[in-house]
């Protein structure tokens, strides 16, 4: 399998990681139980989950209030988006 496979299966992985651990937060925050420490939600995003972390923010109206959250997570993205741009080009 080529490595451009392996980094696609990669980052679908952690996009579904990041997404479902914004449904699996809200779920406990609504039935007040022990909830996923917001450094594990934005770690899924740095690991490359951004994008999904960011859809299942919206999707399930969680962490929306959060100013650190509305604009982290698009600051990750940006971020990664340009070091993306930069491996790519150079």
């Amino acid at each position: 399998m080529e490595l451009e496979y392996i980094f696609i299966i990669y980052l679908i992985i952690v996009n579904l990681c990041g997404f479902f651990s914004m449904c699996i937060d809200k779920y406990k925050a609504k039935h007040n139980r022990w909830r996923i420490p917001e450094k594990t939600l934005f770690l899924f995003a740095i690991l490359g989950g951004s994008i999904g972390s960011i859809a299942g923010m919206y999707t399930f109206r969680h962490k929306t209030k959060h100013t650190y959250f509305v604009i982290g997570m698009p600051a990750i993205l940006i971020i990664q988006l340009a070091l993306l741009v930069y491996l790519v080009l150079f």
